[in-house]
């Protein structure tokens, strides 16, 4: 059977009976690829800002980049939320309820989405008061415009959950193929040729994030096949939306302290000037591709672990979280490999400053040395959502950003300067890898996800 062609519940005996390693990596080959395409899409955005806006508007964007995902963190939790309740509910070959509980996400977060609208122009004010008066216009006008994108980023999170709960990882690349291609043109239009700068590029998002959630639209409710979702009739569920939230919230929470915490290591980055903040910002484009094609395979172990779990085959999952720590380490290596001999020939690309150069240069070599034990954490994490202990991935969080690498910075920024930052990038995340790996020795591979949501569940099918 054509892999691409399986229907849900040809997916989940693969999943449930298939050789592990084999099929995490057929369900990661589109993550990874959609791995790539995401992560070129904030190169591409840098790169335009960089040559054609300036270092100013591109710091400006750096900036705002935690702010932003801290707004669309309720999305974050909700679909994640959403992958451990959907996966056990196909692992037990209930796709109604799994099919019921989607709908629902998605009406949710796109509700929650324009309740978010006022709340990011709000944060414009704010931040951009708080920050040197070179990139204060910038700041507000970014945060500002990026306001009207937030429904969509929310919808496309969900939609990304459902297909990932459902085994079908290779769905959700399609939408970044499409993506990444109308960010291009909507680049090339906004900011190359009409010279619209940071205004141009939030344009240039949005009407890339309309078209493409109007075709997931209608392959989620309008195609025709087993998956169709219904709106007809529709009714919040209380009880779904309770089970959702309670599942969810701690992811929101950490995904929140999360970028909290890169938002006030930007705040020590940004004292020392636009030009240091660029640099450390074509660092962390760069090396996007590198984080995240390791971590890429969390979100496939987090569907073989919930769908074994709702199986009752813990000592398959276990299994599946050991193949995938693997496979993301080995991918971590061969691109340390590969992109550390490069890193000047990569950084020129989008800036010609000998001191961003610089900056950019010694960021980026520390950066990807750490892509090893930030693959691995997250893989980890990947295995306890599927469990339903998603507490694990807010605890995680704080301890990785806050007290290992803000206070690691703190501690050492008086004699390392802003290499402080750098170097706290790598010692946290192996830091984290070591702690995560602890925690999963100690693990009991049974679910965690309450008996009376799963009670809940079944009573609405």
């Amino acid at each position: 059977m054509n892999f691409l062609k399986q229907n849900l519940e040809q997916r989940r005996n693969l999943i449930l009976n298939g050789p592990v390693s084999t099929t995490i990596l057929l369900l990661s080959v589109p993550s990874l690829m959609m791995g790539v395409i995401q992560s070129v899409i904030p190169v591409i955005d840098g790169l335009f800002l960089n040559n054609i806006v300036g270092t100013v508007a591109a710091s400006a964007v750096t900036y705002c980049a935690p702010i932003v995902n801290m707004t669309v963190a309720l999305a974050q939790g909700l679909s994640v939320a959403g992958m451990a309740i959907i996966g056990q509910s196909n692992g037990k070959g209930d796709f109604e309820a799994g099919r019921r509980i989607s709908t629902q996400m998605i009406v949710f977060s796109f509700l929650i989405g324009f309740l978010l609208i006022p709340i990011l122009i709000v944060l414009a004010f704010v931040a951009s008061g708080h920050v040197s008066p070179e990139i204060s216009k910038d700041v507000f006008t970014y945060l500002a415009l990026s306001a009207a994108v937030l429904p969509f980023s929310f919808l496309e999170s969900i939609y990304n959950a459902i297909k990932n709960a459902s085994g079908k990882p290779e769905d959700t690349f399609t939408r970044m193929v499409i993506m990444l291609i109308l960010k291009v043109i909507f680049n090339v239009l906004f900011i190359g040729v009409f010279r619209m700068g940071i205004v141009g590029s939030v344009i240039a998002s949005l009407a890339s994030n309309i078209l493409i959630t109007s075709w997931m639209y209608y392959e989620l409710f309008i195609k025709s096949g087993n998956d169709r979702l219904i709106l007809t009739g529709f009714k919040f569920d209380r009880q779904i939306i309770k089970d959702l939230l309670h599942i969810g919230f701690p992811s929101m929470l950490s995904s929140i302290m999360l970028n909290l915490g890169f938002l006030l290591i930007n705040n020590e980055v940004e004292k020392y000037g636009a030009i240091v903040l660029n640099g450390q910002g074509i660092a962390n484009n760069i090396t996007s591709v590198c984080f995240i094609l390791p971590s890429s395979f969390g979100s496939s172990v987090t569907t073989m672990v919930s769908m074994n779990i709702g199986a009752g085959q813990g000592k398959k999952a276990k299994l599946s979280c050991l193949a995938g720590c693997i496979i993301s380490a080995v991918t971590a290596v061969i691109l340390i490999a590969i992109i550390v001999p490069l890193s000047s020939r990569i950084t020129i690309l989008f800036t010609r400053s000998k001191e961003v150069l610089e900056i950019a240069n010694n960021a980026l070599h520390i950066y990807t040395y750490s892509v090893v034990g930030f693959g691995i954490c997250m893989v980890q994490l990947g295995a306890f959502i599927g469990l339903g202990r998603t507490r694990i991935t807010l605890v995680m969080s704080i301890l990785r950003v806050w007290l290992l690498r803000y206070v690691f910075i703190l501690a050492t920024e008086h004699f390392l300067g802003f290499y402080s930052v750098f170097w706290g990038n790598l010692f946290s995340n192996y830091m984290a890898a070591l702690i995560t790996t602890i925690l999963i020795l100690r693990i009991n591979w049974v679910s965690s996800i309450p008996q009376e949501i799963k009670i809940s569940n079944a009573k609405n099918s």
